[in-house]
């Protein structure tokens, strides 16, 4: 990758990250005519899925095709936006008394007075042979992403440990035919209330290890134990190990809170991390965060922190008035007379 170019050293905000919600604070960020740098690897979550769902005015809509129109939105408001990687931030003490010190992967460095990381999660599927290569298809894991679109169909749901049997009965909803395979656990393992409520639902449940997703003319048909037994599943259900990307915040200092998919950095209502000047928005906040959420939590950073730099500016301003530059006398009639600060 070869050495980007910027078309300044400084921006008032640096957003880590071009998905939903770095692009949403990035929107409101240059309507309030900050300086913004986006810098985006590229590496959406969703990129494996043909369609996104659950937006209003976008429900179907392709995520390459959405980020591409958010992409044209944001620009023409000032943004600036470019491919690559940001390999380190530097807190403010290394580059002078405001910001952050921004290393990018293609031989770039800015300044940014403040930073919005929304370097979202990584989803780890399980070793099992077929998931990766038909994950987003016919192998997913939300219903509310994709429940609509598999209805009605013979769909069989991993279980695991730390999801147990909600997504089973999540997708009993859409279908009825809906299998939990145990893949190894043992049946003892579910207390007796999850199979009250298994047979409640009328989730038939699959005892054995797994072996592979079968796979015929590239659509999924059926799941393979171990035993050589076969069921036949046009849909399955994987509930994956989400790793937040937030390499750059625990680097940063940023305080992190368990969660029950695992530690995820902690966050007020409006993004702001621990560490002063830092926002992180969408899935590296937390798993939940579908697209509509993280376009909310960008604008609600994005005007936050608008809002703290003004204050920060005018605070600056005031302190070098008071400093003995002007009178007090003169101070009133530049308020009275609407006389900007330089």
């Amino acid at each position: 990758m070869g050495k980007q170019q910027y078309s300044k050293d400084t921006y008032d905000v640096v957003v880590v990250g071009g998905g939903t919600a770095g692009l949403s604070a990035a929107l409101i960020l240059g309507r309030s005519r900050r300086s913004v740098l986006v810098v985006d690897a590229g590496e959406p979550r969703n990129a494996p899925a043909a369609h996104m769902h659950g937006y209003p005015s976008r429900d179907g809509m392709a995520p390459d095709a959405f980020l591409a129109e958010v992409r044209r939105e944001v620009a023409a408001y000032g943004v600036e936006l470019v491919r690559d990687r940001v390999t380190a931030a530097e807190p403010a003490g290394a580059v002078g008394p405001d910001g952050f010190g921004v290393t990018l992967a293609g031989g770039g460095r800015v300044h940014a007075r403040r930073l919005v990381v929304a370097t979202g999660l990584v989803d780890e599927l399980p070793d099992l042979p077929g998931v990766a290569e038909r994950w987003g298809k016919d192998v997913i894991h939300c219903p509310y992403c994709h429940g609509w679109e598999v209805r009605d169909r013979a769909i069989g749901v991993l279980y695991t440990p730390a999801s147990g049997i909600h997504q089973a009965l999540l997708f009993r909803q859409l279908s009825a035919d809906v299998s939990l395979f145990l893949n190894g656990a043992d049946e003892d393992e579910l207390p007796d209330e999850d199979w009250q409520l298994l047979a409640a639902a009328g989730v038939s449940v699959v005892s054995g290890k797994l072996d592979a997703l079968v796979v015929t003319d590239d659509a999924l048909t059926g799941v393979r134990l171990a035993d050589g037994r076969e069921f036949a599943r046009g849909v399955f259900v994987v509930p994956p190990r989400m790793v937040p990307g937030d390499s750059l915040l625990t680097a940063l200092g940023a305080r992190t809170k368990e969660t029950p998919a695992g530690p995820f950095v902690d966050v007020d209502p409006t993004g702001l991390t621990s560490v002063a000047g830092v926002w992180a928005v969408g899935n590296a906040t937390g798993p939940a965060e579908q697209v509509v959420n993280a376009a909310s939590a960008g604008y609600r950073a994005g005007a936050t922190l608008n809002a703290e730099l003004l204050h920060a500016d005018l605070a600056r301003e005031a302190a070098r008035r008071r400093s003995g530059v002007f009178s007090p006398e003169g101070e009133r009639a530049v308020a009275r007379s609407g006389t900007q600060w330089e």
